[in-house]
């Protein structure tokens, strides 16, 4: 029997506590413009499936809890791809549809096809695969073996492709022999998760992040899509800053993210997942499978730094993270056990992917060919930026899902312009200090300064702290304060603060002094 790789077991555990869902789906829409052979791409996918032993592989639970492995055998493979009539303007309502499907892991293979005919040589091949058998990096490796296999029975033969070095199975099994056990203290899985549990050891969690509403005990994962690019010049910026600090350009993205963060109200201490494509030997290079892992960015802005410094600050973290990404996350969380809870997803909130699979060639013979993403309308994280370089190669495409649970569009489409805003802040002078970066347009300053605060009401000619006085003569006992369990009556809150003015007297404060005020958020 083959165990479940750490990733497979992550999302397994998912799948037994929440159920079937489409949140772990990967949609893609295959589009054919010209004379498509249908026979031909029919066969061509089954021979992508056969090839790929992950893409025909199901888990299977013993009576002990503990879950495998199970290749299904080329012969027993029923898979076949529906083909259905879609009117052009209907097409994206299908193409969802088929992006929804609730896989049953234990029983069918976590690929799904269906062919979508808009015309005479117009179709959309709907392929929507569970991320227990693909990640981002497979796409590469999928596509081209696709083509591959197409061209040949177009021409009437067999893919005559090289042998697969190795399977998914294999990895499986490289990776628990290459870590060790976590128990072990010499292992290898043991020292990187040493590291881990240092370096997030007290993360603040969840993160207080800017929401519309409250965070409800169980998420539903429903999910909305925001999409916004980055300018060739900002992009040009961007790498020249990276080049400058001997760093990568996502390094700069992901400091400019942790800026924005604590700009909104985050905090100093900002915590971001991150992928890591996980292969790493050149012989699961062209491989479909689920490699990926996830490494946590904590990010320190404490003493107001520059731009600069976090810049640096990242750079050495994600580097050592580098040292240590074969830690598998569900490892981790279990380590450091956090606080848990339904509400949120552990250590990390907000996702961070550099994930350029836009550009990746598709041909098929006589045939034009396009590989497009397609919105799963759920959501894993409560934000999750994506990143790539566009159509042109100059700038950036990106993409933001957010929860629905959490935020509306409009709120969303503002957060994408303000990061914009910081990062064209930031590169333009990394010297800045990051307590100085602007994230309100001069639209908002002007209406949040004088639309919100003018207030237009006539007030009576006395201080506060008369107002108060008065209320504590008529009703000592009222409530007049509460902050979580502590409540506070005017009387209470009066002998508090006559107690605070005796000790500023006794400081040398009177009159007309000016006294400073450091407060934490309460």
């Amino acid at each position: 029997m083959i165990p479940l790789s750490f990733a497979q077991r992550r999302l397994w555990f998912l799948y037994r506590f929440e159920g079937p869902s489409a949140t772990y789906n990967i949609p893609v829409a295959l589009r054919f413009a010209g004379p498509l052979d249908v026979n031909a791409l029919v066969t061509a996918v089954r021979d992508v499936l056969v090839r790929h032993e992950s893409l025909r592989t199901v888990f299977v639970e013993e009576a002990g809890g503990e879950a495998f492995q199970r290749v299904i055998p080329a012969g027993e493979l029923a898979f076949g791809i529906p083909i259905a009539d879609v009117a052009p303007d209907d097409l994206p309502e299908a193409v969802a549809r088929a992006a929804g499907h609730r896989f049953d892991l234990s029983a069918e293979a976590p690929v799904r096809a269906e062919l979508l005919r808009c015309g005479a040589e117009e179709h959309v091949l709907a392929l929507t695969l569970h991320h227990s058998a693909a990640d981002g990096e497979s796409m590469g490796p999928l596509v081209r073996d696709l083509s591959t296999a197409y061209a040949a029975r177009l021409a009437g033969r067999e893919p005559a492709w090289d042998e697969l070095p190795v399977q998914y199975a294999d990895y499986t099994l490289w990776q628990r022999e290459v870590l060790g056990d976590e128990n072990d203290p010499e292992s290898e899985l043991s020292a990187q998760l040493a590291y881990w549990t240092q370096e997030l050891a007290g993360a603040p969690q969840p993160l207080n992040l800017p929401a519309d509403r409250p965070r409800p005990p169980v998420p539903t994962h429903d999910g909305g899509l925001v999409e916004f690019g980055v300018e060739p010049a900002d992009w040009a910026a961007v790498q020249e800053l990276a080049r400058a600090h001997d760093a990568s350009a996502p390094m700069v993205l992901q400091a400019v993210l942790a800026v924005l963060l604590g700009r909104l109200g985050c905090g100093e201490d900002i915590s971001i997942g991150s992928p890591i494509a996980g292969r790493t030997d050149e012989e699961l290079a062209d491989l479909v499978g689920f490699f990926v892992n996830t490494w946590v960015l904590r990010v320190d802005l404490s003493g107001n730094p520059t731009f600069r410094e976090v810049l640096g600050r990242v750079r050495s973290k994600a580097l050592a993270a580098y040292d240590h990404q074969d830690a598998p996350f569900d490892l981790l969380v279990e380590a450091l056990n956090p606080e848990r809870s339904s509400a949120y997803h552990p250590l990390f909130q907000v996702m961070f992917a550099w994930q350029d699979t836009s550009r990746i060639p598709f041909e098929l013979p006589g045939v034009r060919a396009e590989l497009e993403p397609v919105p799963t309308h759920t959501a894993k994280f409560d934000l999750d930026f994506s990143f790539g370089l566009d159509a042109s190669g100059h700038g950036l495409s990106a993409t933001l899902e957010y929860a629905t649970d959490l935020f509306d569009r409009g709120s969303v489409e503002a957060l994408v312009g303000r990061f914009v805003r910081v990062l064209r802040q930031v590169v333009a002078d990394p010297g800045c200090r990051v307590g100085g970066v602007e994230v309100l347009g001069a639209g908002e300053r002007a209406w949040l300064v004088r639309g919100v605060n003018e207030t237009g009401v006539p007030v009576p000619g006395v201080s506060l702290a008369a107002l108060v006085e008065e209320r504590v003569a008529v009703d000592p006992g009222a409530v007049a304060v509460v902050c979580g369990d502590v409540v506070l009556s005017y009387g209470e809150l009066n002998a508090r603060a006559n107690r605070l003015a005796r000790v500023l007297v006794g400081r040398g404060v009177g009159p007309e002094s000016l006294v400073g005020l450091a407060l934490p958020r309460s």
